[in-house]
């Protein structure tokens, strides 16, 4: 019963964006934005608390459906979707944006389990609903009324949705009285990804890491924050009842409101997952370097740049992404440039001494912090546009580096096209660059994260005992002088 992504048709392009190579980028892509975290933005659960006013009965469910409807629907990503909730209290949109994301992660279990009730896909609102339902009642153990009738009203609030709310009542009850064995049945970590992904990443890394990818896919990921002081890192973690990582970040131990705890007015940190922040340290020592920061939105790596002393440009095509990267610069004191252009028509004044590009790419690695994301790429996912767009980017950037600079590419997707074959064509064609390896010890990574030929993978089933890491790709070039 899961929907197949919608194909993108040559010529789609994003309302806010013109150049039909950024649509193409926009459309597919996820980047730095995938793997680090405003907190307090709408729609976050660890938003600030606000006094919670009367609201109808299942507002959350009626909310959740909304989102879920915006995902698999209209293929809008779900953060996008909680900016947009409608005047809630924080605890409902909360509360929404946990159910709806739980259904998201049991999609294909929950259609396994349906199919049993009903003979044909019933229409998207009720089938919606009681996806919803079926994640409540099998999954988060929700009382049978309260995820039935819950059911009913939120697909009664929907255009037309009167006239299902008999369907989706009787097999809402039927999932709650029959369906536990059913549920248990199923193989959630084969269940829990999309055709289309398992077959690309089974191809790249085999039957077994795809196991444990959808396996990591399934859970709620810890948060990550990258600290501001590297130095200071051992004594923020005991602050905030957090793992420090052996890469340098901070893994909180539980789930928390973010901006109540320690050090965030104060600009100590920001959220960033683990394996986001491992490829501005690939860049090495920067302080007092002219450094670049390409496709820099929503900005965690140009703190990280900012941090370590580096003149910072930030470039991005997105004013309204880089509106954020402003937000953190304040709150943290760090400083930046910060420019809105296109960087396939943008060029600087002066080469730089270091740069850091952060590609536009299929965002296949962000899985675990985005369930929605397996459910917006097409089946046909237009690998060419997105490999050609990369190809070019990296040309250009390396066009602007200073003799005997260094240059970081980096994906936060799983498939090698992105990642380990685009270095490797661009060393090939690239006569004045040369590889620079990734330094695991360095890095505080096991050496088996890094090629032989030097470039980082990480995975999400990498670290399972800690809680993972998000998929990255990242390789380092030398201009040579």
């Amino acid at each position: 019963m899961t929907n197949p992504p919608r194909p993108r048709r040559k010529g789609d392009r994003p309302r806010d964006a013109a150049p039909p190579r950024e649509a193409a980028a926009r459309a597919a892509t996820m980047s730095d934005a995938t793997s680090d975290a405003t907190p307090g933005a709408p729609g976050d659960p660890d938003a600030a608390p606000a006094r919670d006013k009367p609201v109808r009965p299942h507002a959350e469910r009626i909310e959740a459906l909304r989102l879920l409807t915006g995902v698999l629907e209209e293929r809008r990503p779900l953060p996008d979707l909680a900016a947009s909730a409608p005047d809630l209290p924080p605890s409902i949109r909360a509360r929404a944006l946990h159910r709806a994301s739980e259904t998201l992660r049991r999609l294909g279990q929950a259609d396994a389990v349906l199919s049993r009730y009903v003979r044909r896909p019933p229409p998207p609102p009720a089938r919606d609903a009681l996806r919803l339902a079926t994640v409540e009642l099998l999954h988060l153990d929700e009382a049978p009324h309260a995820a039935a009738d819950g059911a009913v009203a939120a697909v009664r609030a929907q255009p037309g949705g009167e006239r299902l709310t008999g369907l989706v009542n009787a097999v809402a009850r039927r999932v709650a009285a029959e369906g536990a064995a059913a549920w248990a049945a199923r193989d959630p970590e084969r269940d829990g990804m999309p055709n289309w992904m398992r077959g690309r990443l089974s191809s790249a890394w085999g039957a077994k890491a795809v196991r444990g990818i959808a396996a990591a896919h399934l859970l709620a990921p810890p948060a990550d924050l990258t600290p501001r002081d590297p130095a200071g890192a051992a004594d923020l973690a005991a602050r905030l009842d957090a793992e420090l990582l052996p890469t340098g970040s901070l893994r909180l131990r539980g789930r928390a409101q973010l901006t109540a705890l320690p050090g965030f007015e104060t600009g100590e940190w920001w959220v960033q997952d683990a394996a986001a922040a491992l490829p501005a340290r690939m860049l090495g020592a920067v302080a007092g370097l002219r450094v670049l920061d390409l496709c820099a939105a929503p900005g965690g790596k140009t703190l990280q740049l900012a941090a370590a002393g580096a003149h910072v440009t930030a470039l991005d095509i997105s004013g309204p992404r880089l509106a954020r990267l402003r937000e953190n610069l304040a709150r943290t004191g760090l400083s930046a440039q910060i420019l809105a252009d296109d960087a396939l028509h943008w060029t600087p004044e002066a080469p730089f001494d270091a740069i850091l590009l952060d590609a536009p790419c299929s965002a296949t690695g962000t899985g675990r912090r985005h369930p929605d994301m397996p459910h917006l790429r097409a089946d046909d996912l237009d690998l060419a546009a997105l490999t050609a767009l990369q190809d070019r980017l990296l040309d250009r950037a390396f066009g602007w580096l200073a003799p005997g600079g260094r240059m970081v590419f980096a994906t936060c997707s799983l498939l090698p096209e992105e990642g380990e074959r685009r270095a490797e064509s661009f060393l090939a064609r690239t006569p004045a660059a040369t590889a620079l390896p990734a330094d695991p010890q360095a890095l505080g990574i096991p050496p088996e994260w890094v090629s032989a030929a030097g470039f980082l993978r990480t995975r999400p089933d990498f670290w399972p005992q800690s809680g993972g890491l998000d998929g990255f790709f990242a390789a380092g070039f030398l201009n040579r002088p």
